[in-house]
């Protein structure tokens, strides 16, 4: 088990070797529970949850639908592109 200091500034420092494990990293936000027997760090969702119908259409492509041979053409074309300028 290991142990930890509150700070005069509210502070806690999570052992080494707990943030190694979880591959916690500086600046990390987490959210704060309240428990029975304390408090649970858990970390933060790096983005708010949504529905497909909320993010549906966000891209903002007014074009007509393309297939996914269409789309893997696509990617491939600009792969190349980029491969020929040096890029990859």
């Amino acid at each position: 088990m290991e142990t930890t200091r509150l700070s005069t500034k509210g502070q806690v420092v999570v052992p080494k070797s707990i943030r190694i494990a979880h591959n916690w990293a500086a600046g990390m936000e987490f959210t704060v529970l309240e428990s029975e027997g304390g408090i649970l760090l858990k970390p933060a969702a790096l983005f708010p949850r949504t529905t497909l119908d909320e993010v549906a259409g966000s891209a903002g492509y007014h074009g007509k639908a393309k297939s996914i041979e269409e789309m893997k053409a696509g990617i491939a074309r600009k792969a190349r592109e980029r491969h020929d300028r040096g890029r990859y």
